[in-house]
């Protein structure tokens, strides 16, 4: 027998109008009923439990757990009973007894009783298999087995993404946001009591999923950490690479391993579950052998007016040198100020330069800066920048004189 929760009883109001027929005879009756709550007797809310009256559906991250109970129906003491549990998955079997010793004999209408807990760690079919072997009398050895079969369903599901952000200016790694949905695929409302990232060894995580006031901590979820049915809640998180890896050039490259999200929470009448993803892995951005990014730029600039943005040029390659000539291409909206062509000069392996650049933008709204183009004048090879930034243009003000 599965060990349960008892469910809270619901019952089904039945009522009419003052002037129907009834009169105030269903309201009377259903004031009258235990099982309601006073003063709410028409919002199916109970004050009274129910004991399960069915299996029940089973959850990855759950713990399972069950009574068994082996009964001695004959009028003859039986010797050397040995129960065991065993719960076969698609991948395992698990040995779930509590003790693998045998008991010495069972008299007549008498029972060995043992419960068992599992925490469910896969999705899919499930048999519980309880084989019971024991001696009679005669000293005939006996053994039978029954078997229990239950499906064990996906509670959540669970999505990532990854955002790549140039916070840390000054270092060649740069920031990971990383945007969890958490969405609650059962039937019945979640407590979300813990979403948390445990990241790799290379990297520092922050949570960003809480604001200070007033002083306090507070959850941007509200006090009531809820999860309807169906409902898909966002967490963020912001990891930093540490400094020792940061700094060793050629570590944090390709696929790395972020870090593995853990989540706890509550169900029905306190029952936990939880469930760790598998390691959480990214792309790390590729620059290629040069790689420009923006210092500072303004967030709002006037209409055909000129502003200023400050760039910096890294020579990725570790062994070569290069001779860099830059180039300036007008777009429709922006417009670049100064000398297209210019030297650069050489760069060497692993070192940068910072740029002053000046442009203006013809067209209001929020617009895109691209056109930069640099050239290896050693191998003849050009790298294109597009899309490296976004401003917002705003018509100037107008002086108006009197």
């Amino acid at each position: 027998m599965r060990l349960t929760k008892p469910t809270l009883f619901t019952n089904i109001p039945v009522t009419c109008e003052e002037k129907d027929l009834p009169g105030d005879l269903f309201n009377q009756l259903m004031r009258d009923d235990p099982s309601t709550v006073n003063g709410a007797e028409i919002l199916m809310l109970g004050e009274m439990l129910t004991l399960p009256q069915n299996f029940g559906n089973i959850f990855l991250g759950e713990t399972f757990s069950s009574y068994i109970s082996v009964h001695n129906d004959s009028n003859q003491v039986v010797k050397d009973i040995l129960v065991k549990a065993d719960l076969q998955t698609s991948s395992q079997r698990l040995n779930l007894s509590a003790s693998n010793a045998a008991v010495a004999e069972l008299k007549p209408d008498c029972c060995i009783d043992d419960v068992i807990h599992h925490e469910v760690k896969e999705i899919g079919t499930h048999i519980l298999v309880c084989a019971v072997s024991y001696t009679t009398q005669g000293g005939e050895k006996m053994y039978f087995r029954k078997f229990f079969k239950f499906q064990v369903l996906k509670p959540l599901d669970v999505k990532t993404k990854f955002y790549n952000a140039e916070s840390d200016l000054n270092s060649v790694t740069d920031e990971v946001f990383l945007e969890a949905q958490i969405q609650n695929i059962t039937t019945s409302p979640m407590f979300m009591e813990k979403v948390s990232l445990e990241p790799s060894i290379m990297y520092n995580v922050a949570e960003l999923n809480s604001v200070n006031q007033a002083g306090e901590c507070v959850t941007t979820f509200g006090s009531r950490a809820y999860l309807q049915p169906m409902d898909t809640r966002q967490y963020l998180y912001c990891l930093k690479p540490k400094k020792e890896f940061a700094e060793k050039a050629g570590i944090i490259k390709g696929v790395t391993v972020i870090g593995k999200l853990d989540i706890v929470w509550k169900t029905n009448l306190g029952e936990r579950g939880r469930l760790q993803t598998s390691q959480l892995q990214r792309m790390a951005p590729g620059y290629g052998d040069v790689r420009l990014s923006l210092e500072a730029i303004p967030d709002t600039v006037n209409l055909e007016e000129p502003f200023h943005i400050t760039c910096k040029i890294t020579n990725c390659s570790s062994e070569r040198t290069m001779d860099l000539v830059l180039e300036m291409c007008n777009t429709n909206s922006i417009h670049w100020c100064g000398i297209s062509g210019r030297q650069l000069g050489k760069l060497h392996p692993s070192s940068s330069l910072c740029l002053a650049l000046t442009l203006l933008s013809s067209v209001q709204g929020l617009q895109s800066v691209s056109g930069l183009r640099l050239t290896d004048t050693f191998l003849k090879r050009t790298y294109e920048y597009d899309d490296i930034a976004q401003v917002c243009v705003v018509s100037s003000a107008i002086k108006v004189e009197s």
